[in-house]
C-alpha cells in the first residue's frame, strides 16, 4: 500500500514514530507542507497516485 503523510506543521514524536511504523509496512511519502513553498500541483497528483492519506496538523 502507497502512503501519503502530509504535515502542516513540524511533528511531534507522537506522529513521528507512527509514520516509523507505516514505514515499516508500507510505502511511504511525506510532504512537509511547513518548510519552503509548496508544490500544490504535485501535491495534489500524489494525493491521487497513493492508496492512503493522512494529514496532519
Amino acid at each position: 500500500m502507497k502512503i501519503l503523510e502530509i504535515l502542516r506543521s513540524e511533528p511531534d514524536a507522537n506522529v513521528n514514530k507512527i509514520i516509523e511504523v507505516h514505514s515499516n509496512n508500507h510505502e511511504v511519502k511525506v510532504v512537509k507542507l511547513y518548510e519552503g513553498t509548496p508544490d500544490y500541483s504535485a501535491l495534489v497528483e500524489d494525493i491521487f497516485s497513493h492508496d492512503k492519506v493522512i494529514c496532519w496538523w
